[in-house]
């Protein structure tokens, strides 16, 4: 629709006979068409080397330094996890009895004993501690989604922040296109005596305006790109192009959708899962205290020179006696049960805090999904319909350069409120992915039209 109204008003523009001549070196108005012609467009996007959302995802999920430490801390975890379980090293002890002091060399009248000894722990506390020891894994390995979550929704946010930047300079750069019109319709109409001083001075506020607004724009795609490298593991400065457009999705998955699917999906309720499983278990395993351990022992007895029977064995067999030690192990055991007790309520505190986050971002999206819908179905149309109105008032006489330009700057500003709405939108599913734990794709399948686009898929 732009790109034929500005066809118009060419159309409309190539009927005036000062048209193709030169500005004269009275013209106040040559100066601002100079600098339009000067002014910095942004470079089209290549194709060749622009990276999708989901491409953006997966460089993160395999290169993000983040992730990479939290891989390695799961892995120290679990290297313990052998060790968790396993019996204590085995002792081996030699005793010399009866070594005469007059003669401390001599170990033919001493008894000499060779021993080997093994504790034994009371039955289950080894299985209890294997468990335990996986339940610190599970937590690890909860964390490290926690972490690729986190990451993968900064990554979402920041690729959206590049590409708003880049389709605010693509609407810059197509209205600039039309402002050169009409700063060439207006210093045709001064030659003639037609436009008025204000007539100028509204144009020069109008290319402030726009110049303004492509300082803005460079440094949002710059600020945006030096993020989003950061996230993908590259140097900040490497250049970068997000590739894609916006799409609004019709309908959203209900508030109780979203909340069963963050209950076996979000990360940190997982991992508060598992640990309040693990402190069920700790809580278990101090009462096991109460299970006496074990301690067996083998030996061999060299005997003093002149007995019959030099040569024989020892067996021995201990055991602990915890009945008789039974305040520190009711502490132990009291000390377990409030941590497993803390551990439930942190664990149902998260869960409230998911149903809420989840309604709150919910809200948010409809919000911003209503707004893009208003901008891109109404406002963005009546504004190219009065710009086009504005045009033929314009080229008739019928109307002054102030309005033309008014209702140019209302559809410059319709447009970028229609992508901004579109990038919020985004934005807040984002916000719900971290609040479900979800990807896109997941929520997309929840979705009463999965016909429609959920996010502004980036095309390559």
């Amino acid at each position: 629709m732009k790109c034929l109204i500005a066809a118009w008003f060419i159309a409309a523009l190539s009927t005036w006979p000062a048209f193709a001549q030169p500005p004269g070196d009275n013209d106040p108005l040559a100066a601002f068409v100079t600098l339009f012609n000067l002014s910095p467009t942004s470079t089209p996007p290549d194709s060749a080397r622009a990276l999708t959302l989901h491409q953006a995802e997966q460089i993160a999920l395999t290169r993000n330094p983040e992730i990479q430490v939290a891989v390695r801390r799961v892995a120290a975890i679990q290297a313990h996890l052998p060790a968790a379980g396993a019996l204590e090293d085995p002792s081996a002890m030699y005793s010399g009895w009866g070594v005469p002091l007059a003669q401390p060399w001599n170990y033919n009248d001493a008894q000499n004993m060779f021993t080997v000894s093994q504790a034994l722990p009371g039955l289950g506390k080894r299985a209890l501690r294997t468990s335990v020891a996986q339940s610190e894994v599970d937590v690890a390995r909860a964390q490290l989604d926690q972490v690729r979550l986190a990451v993968r929704v900064q990554v979402h946010k920041a690729f959206d922040d590049l590409l708003l930047a880049q389709e605010e300079m693509r609407i810059h750069d197509e209205h600039m296109r039309i402002a050169r019109q009409s700063i060439q319709a207006a210093r045709i109409r001064y030659s003639v005596g037609t436009v008025s001083q204000q007539d100028i001075l509204k144009a020069e506020v109008a290319l402030t305006e726009l110049s303004e607004h492509m300082i803005r724009f460079d440094r949002d795609a710059e600020t945006a790109r030096a993020r989003l490298n950061t996230l993908l593991g590259r140097d900040p400065e490497a250049p970068l192009t997000a590739g894609g457009q916006y799409a609004v999705l019709a309908t959203l998955p209900s508030a109780q959708t979203l909340e069963d699917l963050a209950l076996s999906s979000r990360p940190d309720l997982v991992a508060a899962q598992a640990a309040a499983e693990s402190s069920h278990k700790q809580q278990l395993l101090a009462k096991k205290a109460y299970t006496p351990d074990f301690a067996v022992t083998a030996g061999y007895m060299l005997m003093p020179y002149g007995y019959n029977l030099r040569n024989s064995y020892l067996v021995e067999g201990s055991m602990n006696l915890p009945w008789l030690n039974h305040r520190k192990h009711d502490a132990e055991i009291a000390t377990a049960t409030a941590q497993a007790t803390a551990q439930d309520a942190e664990l149902a505190n998260l869960r409230n805090q998911a149903r809420g986050a989840i309604a709150e971002q919910l809200a948010e999206a409809q919000a911003e999904q209503r707004f893009a819908s208003l901008y891109h179905d109404r406002l963005l149309p009546q504004a190219e319909a009065t710009l086009q109105s504005s045009v033929i008032a314009y080229e008739n006489s019928k109307t002054d350069f102030l309005n033309l330009l008014d209702s140019q700057m209302t559809v410059i500003n319709a447009d970028l409120a229609w992508v901004q709405a579109a990038e919020e939108f985004d934005a807040r599913l984002a916000d719900l992915e971290m609040a479900t734990g979800a990807t896109i794709d997941q929520l997309q399948q929840l979705t009463p039209s999965p016909s429609q686009p959920l996010t502004p898929e980036v095309q390559p």
